[in-house]
């Protein structure tokens, strides 16, 4: 007589529920640490919103429109003539953008194998806080059992409560990376990264675009010099803004969606386009997790609550990324995931949240690190303030790429840096030597006293900071 044996179920140091850059740099960094490691993801590709409907995706289209419009608009000034009309195909433009996205969660993929992580493919959800179903997309289901887990479930794009969207003319974030058409009009409700990105992508490509937004400047959280730079050159790309305006409703009507939105006299504007893209944010995605079977609070706005070690109120149950309080970024998610993964391993790891860098990769690109000049008024800090326009490099000269400016803050007293807010050419790349300035405590003095090489988009930082070190800027 044969014995039945059971199935023994798959045990892990640390299972990770969410393949984005945090998820899965967590689970390299565990797999590193010597951990046995799973990651569980719903969809057939690794990544998360990033990689298949997020940064890489919009990055691919900002590139491919920045090339088109500099053919039509900018190619004749360097001596480049095309015969014959400039056309867009807009189908192999959105397939280009595809293939840079599969190529990418391949390459995900390969770095799972390379590091021996189980890929577990289903909705990942809690039995109680060691235990993980794998709800597979099959139908089938799977339990394993995890000592630690960490959520790194991301975010999904939000909307306002009286908005329907409908995923063809009233879209999202995702929608709008895979149209088929461009936009005759295109109105976007919400003035920040996102809405500004992809608002510049379909304006190059031949829409017209209008940004409506509640606050009274667009990109609202970084310092208002940026804010009021972006909008002055955005205008000169002939977008549209309409701050201070309350949307009140969204309606579509056949090929046509009306928005109505009071501005700050309390009058009612209306605007009419054929495509509404609602970008007012991203909200913590926590469905299907069942975090009640293990204990684990949510704190306000639907975010899973964490200590200062990203702990939950569960001491085996981690969370990072957009899950979690704090900016909504990849690479906050990335070292919060690296973070976690060292914590368990027994480590002392730390993250300096004020030098996480924030990006808006327009053209001319905006960065940021440190603080504001309205937030060291509030603390009441005292501070000096320099500045240099990229018109006054010869790089910059160049390429054509001559908006923009480099503004340090830094302590009146010590001269530490406390800031660096900058918009032009390469700036996505420019704010890491601010970063890393920031991190070893530089004065202004010691960013001015380097040399930087000659003709680039860098020498504007070292300008900035001679600026503010006694106004000795040598070029303006």
């Amino acid at each position: 007589m044969f014995k039945k044996f059971r199935k023994i179920m798959n045990t892990y140091d640390v299972a990770i529920i969410g393949s984005g850059p945090g998820g899965y740099v967590a689970a390299i960094r565990c797999a590193q640490l010597g951990m046995k490691t799973a990651i569980i993801e719903k969809y057939s590709t690794l990544g998360g919103t990033c990689l298949n409907v997020g940064c890489i995706p919009s990055k691919a289209l900002l590139d491919s429109s920045h090339h088109y419009e500099d053919a039509l608009k900018h190619f004749e000034d360097h001596g480049i003539e095309i015969p014959g009309e400039i056309r867009l195909n807009l189908e192999k433009m959105i397939s280009r953008k595809q293939g840079v996205v599969d190529m990418t969660t391949k390459g995900i993929q390969f770095l799972m194998d390379k590091n021996k992580i189980d890929v577990f493919e289903g909705l990942g959800s809690f039995k109680d806080a060691t235990h993980i179903n794998i709800k597979k997309n099959d139908g089938k289901s799977e339990t394993i059992e995890a000592k630690n887990t960490i959520i790194a479930t991301g975010s999904k794009p939000s909307t306002l409560p009286f908005i329907t969207l409908d995923k063809e003319r009233i879209i999202t974030s995702t929608e709008v990376l895979k149209l088929k058409e461009v936009p005759k009009h295109m109105i976007i409700i919400g003035g920040g990264v996102i809405g500004l990105e992809l608002g510049q992508v379909y304006k190059r490509l031949g829409a017209e675009v209008t940004v409506v937004e509640f606050m009274d400047r667009i990109i609202p959280t970084m310092d208002a010099d940026l804010s009021k730079e972006l909008m002055k050159v955005m205008k000169k790309q002939k977008v549209k803004f309409e701050l201070s305006h309350k949307v009140k409703s969204v309606e579509r009507k056949g090929n046509e969606v009306i928005v109505k939105a009071d501005n700050k006299k309390g009058e009612e504007i209306t605007f009419t386009g054929d495509y509404c893209l609602v970008a007012v944010g991203r909200s913590a995605y926590t469905q299907g997790l069942n975090l009640e079977a293990a204990g684990v609070q949510l704190e306000e706005r639907g975010r899973v609550a964490v200590n200062a070690h990203l702990q939950t109120n569960v001491t085996n149950i981690y969370a990072i990324g957009d899950v979690i309080k704090g900016a909504m970024l990849a690479h906050k998610a990335e070292e919060e995931g690296t973070l976690v993964a060292e914590i368990i391993a027994g480590q002392k790891p730390h993250i300096d949240y004020n030098l996480i860098p924030g990006v808006v990769y327009t053209w001319p690109e905006v960065a940021a690190v440190g603080k504001t000049e309205e937030e060291l008024k509030a603390a009441g800090i005292e501070y000096k303030s320099g500045s240099f326009p990229m018109r006054a490099l010869g790089r910059s000269r160049a390429s054509g790429d001559t908006d923009g400016f480099v503004k340090i803050l830094a302590d009146k007293k010590t001269d530490e840096v406390l800031g660096v807010h900058m918009i032009g050419a390469r700036c996505a790349d420019l704010i890491s030597e601010a970063v890393t300035a920031m991190e070893f405590r530089a004065s202004a003095e010691d960013i001015a006293r380097m040399s930087h090489a000659h003709p680039t988009y860098a020498e504007a930082v070292k300008e900035a900071a001679l600026a503010a070190t006694a106004n000795r800027a040598l070029h303006v």
